[in-house]
């Protein structure tokens, strides 16, 4: 079984990330295309991805007016990535409008639907000072992750550190999608709720997305494999 591991593939363009996959002989690997790189390459980067078997999680946040949500979910249905996602902050009906609009599009299997919390990057004086939330970020993650199931989502992207209490208010099968991942001795960079995989793996998290801790490591292949080691032998890490 494939681990559940997805690499961010944070290039400018997608000769690079193309060129990177393969000289690092990562063929296959499950793989995350954000914003960067799809407005750069579109869809094309996304069916070169597909002819060489990587699993994709398409992350392009979309956070709009339910009706504009649902005709791009039912366009990005087709592509054939594995997930696709949404802000949770665009509401109810929103994450209801783009599960409609990836079961219309959709030829055959239906990405999973996942909505985003809070990201990784925001801390307790950003949801206080910035959003004006008077919740705690914990809580206020839960809160829209129980939303987003509501609403018909297939898991969140949330912090390690949340993904306990969401499968515990919202069941084992609701996924937890994490970035924040970070090798021991890895930058923190922008990022501040990070986790190691093993930790990440014990905080009951189902999917990691990691990028720079492989993507800047000096033998990119070596960090990924001890991803994958510290994501399957997760008891033998402190």
């Amino acid at each position: 079984m494939q681990a559940p591991i997805y690499l961010a593939l944070d290039f400018p363009t997608g000769e690079e990330a193309l060129q990177f996959l393969a000289r690092h002989e990562l063929a296959g690997v499950p793989v995350k295309v954000g914003m960067e790189l799809f407005y750069r390459e579109g869809v094309s980067i996304i069916h070169q991805l597909k002819e060489n078997d990587h699993p994709i999680f398409l992350d392009l946040k979309l956070h709009d007016i339910p009706n504009t949500v649902k005709s791009a979910m039912c366009n990005l249905a087709v592509l054939g990535a594995d997930i696709v996602n949404v802000h949770a902050l665009g509401g109810l009906k929103m994450i209801e409008a783009a599960k409609e609009g990836l079961s219309q599009g959709a030829s055959s299997k239906i990405p999973k639907l996942i909505a985003v919390t809070m990201l990784t990057s925001m801390d307790e004086h950003t949801v206080q000072s910035d959003l004006k939330q008077p919740m705690e970020l914990a809580a206020y993650a839960l809160h829209l992750a129980e939303l987003s199931q509501k609403a018909g989502a297939d898991g969140v992207v949330c912090s390690p550190h949340e993904a306990a209490s969401i499968k515990a208010a919202c069941g084992a099968d609701f996924l937890t999608v994490t970035p924040g991942i970070r090798l021991a001795g890895s930058a923190k960079n922008d990022q501040h709720r990070i986790a190691t995989p093993a930790d990440a793996r014990k905080m009951q998290a189902d999917y990691l997305v990691i990028g720079r801790s492989v993507t800047a490591a000096a033998d990119p292949k070596q960090a990924y494999e001890r991803v994958i080691e510290e994501w399957k032998n997760y008891d033998n890490y402190n």
